[in-house]
């Protein structure tokens, strides 16, 4: 399946969640998106989102200030 990673890394809370509600709206299930972030906050907004959507958070990471999000469209 295919692999979306997008550069959200220095946008402050709420967009990178409604830029990850968005791109999720447009996948096809199966397909898996990764979030790159700096905004502290995504570590809540993103997994509330995704118990929102039904979709699944495959790994979630920190390295430095960058928090990756694997995330699973169902």
């Amino acid at each position: 399946m295919p692999e979306s990673k997008i550069n959200m890394r220095g946008l402050k809370c709420p967009l990178p969640t409604l830029k990850t509600r968005k791109l999720l709206s447009r996948m096809a299930a199966g397909e898996l998106l990764v979030i790159e972030c700096t905004d502290p906050l995504t570590t809540i907004d993103i997994p509330n989102l995704i118990r929102e959507t039904g979709d699944t958070i495959e790994s979630s990471a920190k390295k430095g200030r960058v928090l990756t999000f694997r995330i699973r469209k169902t």
